[in-house]
């Protein structure tokens, strides 16, 4: 009987293998060593390649227009919804006939089918508004400083601008909307001072819009910093980060370091700012180092220092990278589909508990068994025996495993919290607006933009949570700053509180 030898994972006949010539046979295992290369090193290409937004940090946006790894199954079922009154048009909300500015009576005078005169009222007519706005005229008032001399020592005196009055030229309102464009509505200073002369008949510079923006910034520094003192004290919070470019026109920035905007969100207040360091010093300074609530983020080295006790990490970033897992080959593969077959039952449960089919009482016994098998299918792939400096996907699967067992115990704090989610999609729904606003305008160019934007991030991402008008509160920013008054507040009174919402539950 023949025995065989394995060669470069092909079995062949040891006689045969003993008869080739030497350089033949280091020929063959320099190509075969140099095959296993080659295909890791397409391996770690392929996985590059098929990154998207389902399997890594990638945003939506860059997944482009083609078919995504799992496209989306779309029921075959017929939705069920309901017809509008005027077919595929949605039907707008009528005012009251006694709200209204002007009421018309249209009456038909002639039957539509034989021309008969028509006469008498309809007790139930068919109402149609039509909604106007009226052709918006700036107010503009004259203050005259008059000047009068003493009669005892001839001395001129001019009268002040009164208490409130802004020296700028522009009232408290202009200012406010000025700041409204320029901020959320992501417009530029040219397209702020084309709106306002095509809207409002009011002719600005670039230069004014600049000086209008630090005024209501200015006005709403003290309570967005009574904002971070709020959130800080609440007992769930949500904080992520992503990148802010930060010029250096003003010299604040010399060595051109990356600007990080950072977010701490709660159930109504959120806030945003920009430090030039990701580290954990600065989420350190953010969260507080006292903080004792609890911290839903994901597993960036900047929160390790946080108790895992105390810590949430996010179920959405960690099924990127076990689909990440899923999409290679082998043993790789199986770990993968073994870790997301139990994420996917996970949320079923927790979306019964949302719904309130099931108690928490239930889903905390069901969760104890699915833990015990994740947390053995982590142990077993982290057991895996590879070399310090291995690159294959194998090697990166047992490696990302082992980071999952240091947190693992912080997956679960949702389980047992109420008042914690699984995810940390309100942080990232937070930044949503501010990507975009980066993209737009490619970051800010001086430390005072840079200010602008985190506050009225913080000022629009609090007053949308409480229902509150943004135009309404900077316009009393602004005149409390020129009035010398005490600025309105961020924080939330107990009649605008969203009743809806249970107590200390974050909207996701």
């Amino acid at each position: 009987m023949n025995e065989e030898i394995e060669i470069a994972g092909i079995k062949v006949p040891k006689a045969d293998w003993d008869a080739t010539p030497p350089s033949i046979q280091a020929l063959v295992l320099v190509l075969s060593e140099r095959l296993d290369h080659q295909s890791e090193r397409l391996s770690q290409l392929e996985e590059k390649l098929n990154k998207n937004s389902k399997n890594s940090s990638k945003p939506p946006s860059t997944d482009g227009f083609g078919k995504t790894v799992a496209e989306k199954k779309r029921s075959k079922k017929p939705k069920n919804r309901r017809p509008s009154v005027t077919g595929s048009r949605q039907v707008r909300k009528l005012q009251a006939s006694e709200d209204c500015d002007r009421v018309e009576e249209v009456m038909p005078t002639v039957c539509a089918e034989c021309g008969s005169a028509l006469h008498g009222l309809d007790s139930h007519p068919h109402r149609h508004q039509v909604i106007e706005l009226p052709p918006i005229e700036p107010m503009v008032v004259e203050y005259r400083l008059h000047q009068l001399s003493c009669e005892g020592c001839g001395h001129l005196s001019r009268a002040e601008l009164p208490i409130g009055v802004s020296a700028s030229g522009y009232g408290e309102r202009l200012s406010a909307i000025v700041s409204l464009l320029s901020g959320p509505y992501r417009q530029s200073y040219r397209q702020v001072c084309s709106l306002m002369a095509d809207l409002f008949g009011v002719s600005l510079s670039r230069g004014s819009v600049g000086r209008l923006r630090e005024e209501v910034s200015a006005s709403v520094s003290a309570p967005v910093n009574e904002a971070k003192r709020y959130v800080q004290a609440q007992p769930v919070v949500h904080s992520d980060e992503t990148s802010m470019p930060q010029g250096n026109r003003d010299g604040r920035n010399p060595q051109g370091r990356k600007g990080w905007l950072w977010v701490l969100v709660s159930p109504l207040v959120s806030f945003f700012e920009v430090v030039f360091s990701r580290s954990q010093a600065s989420a350190k300074a953010l969260i507080g180092e006292s903080f004792s609530g609890i911290v839903n983020s994901d597993r960036h080295s900047a929160y390790g220092w946080i108790s895992l006790e105390n810590w949430q990490v996010c179920w959405a970033h960690l099924k990127r990278d076990l689909t990440a897992i899923a999409q290679r080959t082998g043993v790789s593969q199986e770990i993968g589909e073994a870790l997301l077959r139990r994420e996917g039952r996970l949320f079923r449960w927790w979306h019964r508990v949302r719904d309130g089919t099931l108690s928490r009482q239930q889903f905390m016994a069901q969760v104890e068994y699915l833990r015990r098998g994740f947390k053995a299918v982590l142990a077993e792939a982290a057991s895996l025996p590879i070399a310090a400096d291995e690159k294959t996907p194998l090697a990166k699967t047992v490696r990302t495993c082992r980071r999952f067992l240091k947190v693992e115990s912080a997956l679960w704090t949702f389980v047992s919290t109420p008042g914690v989610e699984p995810t940390n999609n309100a942080a990232e729904r937070a930044l949503r607006p501010a990507v975009i606003w980066r993209k737009t305008s490619f970051g800010t160019q001086s430390q005072k933009g840079t200010l602008f934007v985190t506050r009225m991030l913080t000022v629009t991402a609090s007053l949308k949570a409480q229902g509150r008008n943004i135009l309404d509160f900077l316009t009393q920013a602004c005149l409390a700053a020129r009035m010398g008054q005490a600025p309105p507040s961020l924080i939330p009174q107990p009649t605008l509180t969203d009743k809806s919402l249970p107590e200390g539950d974050i909207p996701v």
